[in-house]
């Protein structure tokens, strides 16, 4: 794994014929507006409509691809019938992650909201993808803790799909064309139940313990100045109508 990368700007590479991968990231950092997203199953869809598509469709796919897209984020394709592209994939992690060269396994939390553009190709699975964003951020979890979603909008309605390993995420970005508001890539942890927590190592356990119990803490905390808050008004009422103090 060979890696060029700047703060402002940079990209990721995947050569096709090579087992080393060259990546390199551009990153911002934004938060989209919060919403309740619904689960949807289509990657099997996905999977089907790549396995029919003549290489003639796919040309006028990225030739369609390009025309419509406003940034100069646009897609190759190559005589081999491989194309490639970017990809833009948000950070929504709410827990800690262990990062290389920490002291005892320490864990910190990584901006939310923060945008990654990716240059990938055809042939990147959703695996290497979240391998590739880890490694940008130099962290040292398993990548089995974290999920790749797609994010999406139909009727105003906003749906998130999980997709698996397997999948092609620079395909269902040719498919959805370049518009991120019709179709977003996110990366989360594993859904509690599908956590593997026996991928943790003990000092991040007992990491993340600290943190729920420090948590804990300024929450307690946090209603208790509220109540004590309430209880102070509703004195200063009871004195202001000449009640019982």
């Amino acid at each position: 794994m060979t890696w060029t990368s700047t703060m402002s700007s940079g990209y990721s590479s995947l050569e096709e014929d090579s087992e080393e991968y060259f990546f390199t990231a551009r990153t911002s950092f934004f938060k989209k507006p919060s919403g309740k997203p619904t689960q949807c199953k289509d990657v099997e869809q996905e999977r089907e409509l790549r396995t029919h598509l003549s290489r003639e469709e796919i040309r006028q796919k990225v030739e369609l691809y390009n025309s419509s897209s406003k940034d100069h984020l646009k897609m190759t394709l190559n005589p081999s019938g491989v194309y490639t592209g970017f990809i833009k994939v948000q950070l929504e992690l709410r827990r800690p992650v262990t990062v290389r060269g920490g002291q005892g396994g320490e864990a910190f939390y990584l901006p939310q909201g923060a945008i990654n553009t990716l240059h990938i190709s055809s042939n990147n699975t959703v695996r290497q993808v979240i391998q590739a964003l880890l490694t940008k951020f130099t962290v040292a979890d398993n990548p089995a803790k974290y999920a790749l979603y797609k994010r999406c909008c139909r009727d105003e309605q906003e749906y998130m799909c999980k997709l698996s390993e397997g999948e092609h995420p620079l395909f269902l970005r040719l498919l959805a064309g370049p518009n991120t508001d019709m179709l977003g890539f996110v990366l989360r942890e594993q859904q509690t139940g599908e956590v593997m927590w026996d991928a943790f190592s003990i000092p991040e356990l007992s990491n993340f313990l600290r943190m729920l119990e420090k948590e804990e803490t300024e929450r307690v905390c946090s209603v208790t100045r509220r109540y004590d808050n309430y209880r102070l008004k509703l004195q200063e009422a009871m004195r202001a109508a000449g009640g019982p103090g």
